[in-house]
């Protein structure tokens, strides 16, 4: 909750709450008020009749609550609430206050206070893992099949699962989740393929979008790009201050943690191909014209920045890879053999689950 609160008011919203404070005798006092007016429906209607049957038990949580989550940037306001004119008197009088001293302070980037730092992990990947297309298909099959049979389980065991895709332009992200589909029911999964943010997610918080595509329970969601966007793109093209992005590593493992403790099962894969690579796909669609549709203008101006892109990514590796939610590099030069990493990595994943799930 201190995360979450700090979330949010590091990226300038006002959080303003308050605990309204009663004595034992004024609540029942309240109660019986309240009772007398509804009638009998009040007694099912209001939750505070168990609290004060018990006041003395509820206390002490109340005040562990209040301890733990009072900070300087998101502050309780405890107010006696035993007068109530006097109660919404302070109340508002706070509101207008904490406004109207918001509005005044002027927006001011926060220091970057990180010492410089060297991330090297994509030099080190041997892009050009090679894969027959005999041994493809033999394996192609047995894994899709070993799939289906696992998502079953996995829905049995109702734990849910997200999965997200980054990669360089033309990487292979949609021949790798084409071929991890392919093997699971349709009713149980869902792609959600990740642009710029449209009009109205863009009024909220960058982290807003993905919660809400959040997986049921034993179903699965595929992200074709992902949050990482923050540490990414924002970086590079200006979209997100050095400030948000700079918190967003910590922002963005924070929310993978919440995930991960609710019981999703996370796995995040980067398609690494080189910069030739990369040119041979890119011109391969430019004069195909079934493939046409899938290179832009973007496209090219994103490889011209391919050093900062990958100084990007590499930091992101390093900072955002944890034991909860990982970071798979997928050799990608040959696509045989990045889909069957793809979806061994899947397989590993859900065995592993299902073991833990069953211990």
């Amino acid at each position: 909750m201190n995360n979450f609160e700090k979330m949010l008011t590091d990226d300038n919203y006002l959080v303003l709450k308050f605990f309204l404070h009663l004595s034992p005798e004024q609540q029942k006092k309240n109660i019986a008020k309240n009772a007398k007016t509804l009638g009998k429906a009040w007694r099912d209607l209001n939750p505070a009749i168990d609290e004060s049957e018990d006041y003395d038990k509820f206390l002490p949580h109340y005040e562990k609550m209040l301890e733990a989550t009072d900070t300087v940037n998101a502050p309780w306001h405890l107010i006696a609430d035993d007068d109530p004119r006097s109660a919404r008197l302070e109340v508002f009088t706070k509101i207008a206050d904490a406004i109207e001293k918001a509005v005044q302070m002027p927006v001011e980037p926060a220091a970057d206070k990180r010492t410089a730092a060297t991330y090297d992990v994509l030099s080190t990947i041997d892009a050009n893992k090679e894969l027959t297309k005999e041994e493809y298909k033999e394996k192609l099959d047995k894994y899709q099949k070993k799939l289906t049979q696992l998502q079953i389980e996995m829905f049995k065991a109702q734990i849910p699962v997200v999965i997200g895709f980054e990669g360089w332009d033309a990487a292979g992200k949609g021949g790798a989740i084409r071929r991890l589909t392919a093997a699971l029911d349709p009713l149980g999964f869902h792609v959600h393929p990740i642009a710029a943010p449209n009009v109205v997610e863009k009024q909220f918080h960058y982290q807003w979008r993905f919660w809400t595509r959040l997986p049921q329970p034993g179903t699965i969601a595929i992200f074709d790009r992902t949050w990482y966007g923050r540490v990414m793109v924002e970086r590079i093209e200006g979209f997100a201050k050095p400030q948000e992005w700079q918190r967003a590593y910590d922002e963005i493992k924070d929310m993978e943690a919440q995930w991960s403790e609710h019981g999703i099962a996370i796995a995040k894969f980067w398609l690494q191909i080189d910069k030739d690579e990369q040119l041979r796909r890119f011109n391969d669609r430019q004069n195909d014209p079934n493939k046409q549709w899938k290179i832009t203008d973007e496209d090219w101006r994103n490889r011209d920045k391919w050093d900062a892109y990958e100084a990007a990514v590499n930091e992101m590796l390093v900072r955002t890879d944890t034991s909860y939610a990982p970071w798979t590099v997928v050799e990608g030069n040959n696509k045989y053999y990045a889909r069957l990493k793809v979806l061994k990595t899947v397989i590993d994943l859900f065995e592993r689950k299902l073991a833990e799930k069953h211990q």
